[in-house]
């Protein structure tokens, strides 16, 4: 499954592959647990090969996800990890993970120890900045019950795993929209 993540995004040779698996420690955390703590500095990009974490921060008016992370996806807060910045984001397990957790120290060496590292960083980078403007696009965009519609379709299983308020909070609509739309659409 490691290898087939790095090989969605970039294909690198099989002793490429190797190397990179290596650098990579396994760990597992509990449901519960934080990766990153708003106010820390983000020291590692993790791989989620198994459960979910999502990404959240607090407001005036409560408690906000932005993104709900499930297996093959990358987690870090990207500015604090490249930009040496306080994190303003939570990233929390909401399930028991299993992760590979690679240290910046290791990220940055990789530069020098893997010829095609730069192709894979500009690759992630715009993968990363991709979704990061299509969010954007879908706020201004689309309706709520289009914006329900498109995360159903592309997340359907989360529906059964995560707390619908979690949902709610990712969409940009309170519980009850989303209750209310759930409803519609299921009549």
């Amino acid at each position: 499954m490691f290898n087939q993540l790095f090989e969605n995004l970039f294909p690198f040779p099989e002793a490429t592959q190797e190397k990179l698996f290596a650098s990579f420690e396994q760990i597992k955390l509990k449901r519960g647990d934080y990766l990153i703590k708003e106010g820390d500095y983000s020291s590692n990009l993790f791989v989620i090969e198994s459960g979910l974490i999502r990404q959240f921060a607090w407001s005036k008016k409560g408690e906000f996800t932005q993104w709900i992370g499930t297996a093959n996806h990358f987690v870090t807060d990207l500015s604090s990890f490249i930009f040496d910045t306080p994190s303003k984001w939570n990233f929390q397990c909401i399930s028991d993970c299993h992760l590979y957790r690679l240290s910046k120290s290791d990220y940055q060496n990789m530069e020098s120890e893997v010829i095609e590292w730069n192709k894979f960083e500009k690759a992630f980078l715009a993968k990363c900045f991709g979704a990061m403007e299509q969010r954007i696009s879908d706020f201004i965009c689309l309706t709520a019950e289009e914006r329900y519609q498109q995360y159903f379709e592309q997340h359907k299983s989360l529906f059964h795993q995560v707390p619908l308020h979690y949902i709610a909070s990712v969409l940009g609509m309170s519980p009850e929209t989303l209750s209310r739309i759930r409803a519609k659409m299921s009549s």
